[in-house]
């Protein structure tokens, strides 16, 4: 035990530790600095808003030490800079935050059903409310985006990507298509690009100028961290067509500004700024189905109310290439922490450095009492419920399949059991209210949708009550045609093993069909992830692999019930091909076959 803690005091000595002009507490750096070290994070910059920080490394090739006033990248929290910008513009008159976005943008032609009553409306983006989709691979993971690019790139003519999958204003589904149209508002009404109007008329008012909302990359500026993945493997800075949603570049310094004047009176310089109700509304959801039923917490207007920790705040993070990072505010108390670390790590637990501020700045509220709950009737709320809508539009065959929860309930309490996840037990808060354990606010809410629709809403995530045998369909459709896709696999590889499969052999074409599949992942292999979303040699190859794989089913298909050969095995054959075919088919009509990560 000596020599374990002799070998962690080494470690966190050689953990560069560096102090601001108006220092953080030595012991939160060295809480930070050993929490860095224990999640494999590179860096972090911070403050409290009364003090500032950094520790750890802003470059795992050189291992230069990261300082307070190190640039940092820190994704979506550029939403809600950004939504700041537009409520600057609304305070001025300029616009109005439910004008219809097509009145400004009226090249964008939105599939809207909802339209006559109910248009996508700027207070619709801002709150994620709209209905869209939140982005495809193409617009994120891609070397083809230019930071000079017009933004209206990011939504070609016939691309579809302006779908509204439910009617605008009732539902959450957090989209990084829908800030990137606010970036197209913006430079409709201020006859600029974006980025210029607001360094210039946001962040220049606010004394905000080592941040910016321009592209920022290494190679330009020694100031800004290098950005990292695990196993501190380095990467630069790279452009995206979503840049409004998630490209900007600020120190903790500046950020600390900005909190402050999210909870001030909206001056700045002395001036009237942002009209303060507006200022006081954004992280206050409003509209939606869950907050007509009075869950609190939720999204709005560029930020998000958090119960966490044994604290309300209202919150944004971010990730982006290399970057993570939290931005929280406790209005009430005015304080307010921002972090931000130079490492996306999947298997990091940032949450801890947000409950170490968390505690710092704010003593952890009770959660409320478990008393006795008012009786409801759970038995029509039982069942199983989906994602509605999921986040991510491409893959809503997936969420569905594997992203549905179970519900149960006793009368005074909900058992909600993921597919994906523990289960959680909500106590009945009265109404149609619920309430998680540790929770200080009703975390979830049941309600009936204008569609008549059994809805389970946390304020950020909806469910849909569906039939089991609906979704029972679904799984009987992967599960067969994953075991008839073994079967063909492992049979045809046994029969080339004994050298006893011709080219009319019924199984020859669904076994080339099968193994094609694997062709492409050496080529993804060679090439970086952040081309997985381009037309490359390697997504090209999968797209037709994967438009092949029903084809070669097809014809083997036809040849069995063509074979004499043995009876039994022959069928056994064919109900495997049939059972992949009918997949293939499904996955089609899923808009998942043939697979175009480009498209």
């Amino acid at each position: 035990m000596k020599t374990l803690i002799t070998l962690m005091a080494v470690l966190l000595a050689a953990l560069p530790l560096h102090a601001a002009p108006n220092p953080a507490r030595p012991d939160l750096t060295r809480q930070i600095a050993a929490m860095l070290h224990g999640q494999a994070l590179e860096g972090a910059v911070w403050t409290t808003l009364d003090t500032q920080g950094a520790a750890g490394i802003s470059d795992a090739r050189s291992r230069a030490p990261m300082r307070p006033d190190h640039r940092m990248q820190v994704g979506s929290i550029a939403k809600t800079l950004l939504a700041a910008g537009i409520l600057r513009l609304a305070s001025e008159g300029r616009l109005g935050l439910d004008m219809p976005v097509a009145a400004l943008l009226p090249a964008m032609a939105f599939d809207n059903p909802w339209h006559a009553s109910d248009p996508v409306r700027i207070r619709h983006l801002l709150d994620h409310t709209s209905g869209l989709d939140d982005v495809h691979f193409w617009q994120v993971f891609t070397m083809k985006a230019r930071a000079d690019a017009p933004l209206a790139a990011t939504f070609p003519a016939g691309s579809g990507l302006l779908r509204v999958r439910h009617r605008p204003g009732t539902r959450h589904s957090y989209s990084n298509m829908g800030y990137t149209l606010l970036g197209m508002v913006i430079e409709a009404v201020a006859r600029q690009r974006y980025e210029r109007y607001l360094d210039a008329a946001l962040l220049a008012p606010l004394g905000m100028h080592d941040s910016t909302f321009a592209f920022v990359e290494q190679a330009s500026d020694p100031r800004l961290a290098m950005g990292h993945f695990e196993d501190g493997a380095v990467h630069p800075a790279v452009p995206s067509f979503v840049r409004p949603a998630g490209q900007f570049t600020t120190t903790a310094a500046d950020m600390a500004r900005f909190a402050r004047f999210l909870m001030s009176d909206g001056s700045a310089g002395g001036r009237p700024f942002i009209d303060p109700a507006l200022l006081r509304r954004m992280g206050e959801p409003t509209g939606t189905e869950a907050a007509r039923a009075g869950l609190q917490v939720g999204y709005g207007l560029g930020l998000r109310k958090f119960d966490r920790h044994g604290v309300v705040a209202k919150c944004h993070g971010g990730s982006t290439i290399g970057f993570k990072a939290m931005l929280c505010l406790f209005p009430e108390a005015h304080k307010a922490f921002f972090i931000a670390f130079n490492t996306d790590n999947e298997t990091a637990d940032y949450q801890r450095f947000d409950a170490l501020l968390a505690g710092v700045l704010m003593p952890a509220m009770p959660a409320a009492a478990a008393g006795e709950a008012p009786a409801f009737d759970p038995q029509p709320w039982e069942g199983v419920y989906v994602p509605a809508p999921n986040r991510f539009d491409t893959v809503r065959f997936i969420d569905t399949v594997f992203g549905f929860m179970r519900l149960r309930g006793d009368g005074s309490a909900l058992s909600l059991h993921p597919f994906q996840g523990p289960a959680v037990t909500l106590q009945h808060a009265g109404n149609a209210l619920f309430r998680a354990p540790g929770k200080v606010l009703p975390s979830h809410a049941l309600l009936v949708s204008a569609d008549g629709k059994r809805i389970v809403t946390n304020g950020t995530q909806s469910h849909e009550q569906v039939s089991m045998l609906y979704l029972s369909s679904l799984w009987l459709s992967v599960g067969a045609g994953l075991l008839g896709l073994a079967w063909i696999v492992l049979k045809g590889m046994a029969r080339l093993a004994a050298r006893r499969m011709s080219p009319s052999d019924p199984l020859a074409a669904p076994l080339a069909g099968a193994l094609a599949l694997l062709v492409p992942l050496p080529l993804f292999y060679r090439q970086s992830f952040l081309q997985l979303g381009d037309l490359t040699a390697a997504s090209g190859l999968l797209a037709i692999v994967t438009a092949a794989l029903p084809v070669t089913m097809l014809a083997g298909l036809a040849m069995a019930l063509r074979s004499t050969g043995s009876r039994t095995g022959n069928r056994i054959d064919a109900l495997a091909m049939a059972a992949v075919l009918q997949l293939a088919i499904g996955l089609a009509a899923w808009e998942l076959l043939p697979l175009r990560l480009w498209d």
